[in-house]
């Protein structure tokens, strides 16, 4: 049986030719700075995001927490989303292993940060405070796309009181394929940004952190303290030149699917969703909390596989097909008719 996994686009597995780059990759010692690929890798990459220099790191997650180390001393403050993945899913890095404190916002419904609510957000230079210094933004956030006319205020908002601007781009190419822009369009507004390799780009490991080449000299030995300092890495770069090289302008199927998956399940019994918000890769469906467990039982009889939550989060990556789009569908119709039927008999 096919399995259709929508839990997230991170379960991609690594393509053919991905395996054969990988496979053939000159590699030398990354500590020493000698592997080629990852090198290429990082040139590419700063290029791409229009920044001085990039540092090839394991996770996304790493790439955020190296960007927030290298901005901010012991004590100083960021300014975050309350549900954003660098506050919430990423173990309390900032503050377990920086002592840089957290003022979460909650996000507003396109998944930007009000800009009244960080300034009132923004503490008094005193004693009594930690020091506001970093404001980070997600993008895209649960699936939204940040507006540029939203960029282009932060950027204006954060240089005005001297504070510096971070982007979590984990899926930042979903953001400007769906803006129709080059990565750099958005990138510029940000001192730093983050983004990664292995969600819709399809890489099995990695991610980068672009910024200036002070910020990237810093990264690199906070990356050596975390134990991130890794040898021949290249065979992991590899991939991810593949990914940037080949698996960006596809991203659009990914829309394409998610926006398939959004208006046939609108038109379900049981299922409540609206198709105007989906703009990515993401669907999210609300159904009876009650039901959860057995309709994820039924849609694991189908090979189909979803996180838990009477909201579910569906994402569409390169492993799934507008055909499984559908498979989907059909999956969850009659799971709503056998329980209209379970209610009448």
């Amino acid at each position: 049986m096919r399995t259709i996994d929508l839990r997230s686009d991170t379960v991609t597995k690594p393509t053919a030719s991905m395996r054969t780059a990988m496979s053939e990759a000159d590699v030398g010692d990354d500590v020493y700075g000698e592997d080629p690929t990852v090198n290429f890798l990082e040139k590419q990459a700063a290029e791409l995001f229009g920044k001085e220099a990039a540092v090839f790191v394991s996770s996304g997650t790493q790439g955020n927490l190296l960007g927030i180390l290298s901005h901010c001393d012991r004590g100083d403050e960021i300014i975050v989303g309350q549900w954003a993945h660098a506050y919430t899913h990423e173990g309390g890095g900032a503050a377990m292993l920086g002592g840089i404190h957290s003022q979460p916002i909650k996000f507003e419904a396109d998944g930007t940060l009000d800009l009244v609510k960080v300034a009132a957000a923004i503490k008094p230079v005193d004693d009594h405070f930690a020091k506001t210094r970093l404001i980070c933004l997600e993008n895209t956030q649960a699936g939204k796309v940040l507006p540029l006319s939203y960029l282009t205020a932060a950027a204006d908002f954060a240089k005005q009181r001297g504070l510096l601007l971070h982007l979590d781009g984990a899926r930042v190419f979903n953001a400007a394929i769906k803006l129709m822009i080059p990565v750099l369009e958005v990138a510029k507004y940000f001192d730093s940004v983050s983004f990664c390799l292995s969600k819709g780009l399809g890489a099995p490991a990695g991610a980068l952190l672009c910024g200036t080449k002070e910020l990237v000299k810093s990264a690199r030995r906070y990356r050596k303290a975390l134990g991130g300092g890794m040898r021949q890495v290249g065979v992991l770069a590899a991939a991810g030149l593949v990914a940037l090289d080949h698996h960006v302008d596809r991203l659009v199927e990914d829309h394409r699917n998610a926006e398939l998956l959004a208006n046939a399940l609108a038109r379900v019994d049981g299922v409540a969703v609206d198709p105007s918000k989906v703009q990515t890769n993401m669907v999210v469906v609300a159904v009876d909390e009650n039901l959860t467990p057995a309709l994820q039982e039924h849609l694991a009889k189908r090979g189909i596989v979803v996180r838990d939550g009477c909201r579910l989060r569906l994402v569409t990556h390169m492993d799934v097909t507008a055909d499984d789009m559908q498979t989907v569908v059909s999956a969850f119709e009659d799971f709503f008719i056998n329980q209209r039927r379970n209610v009448v008999a």
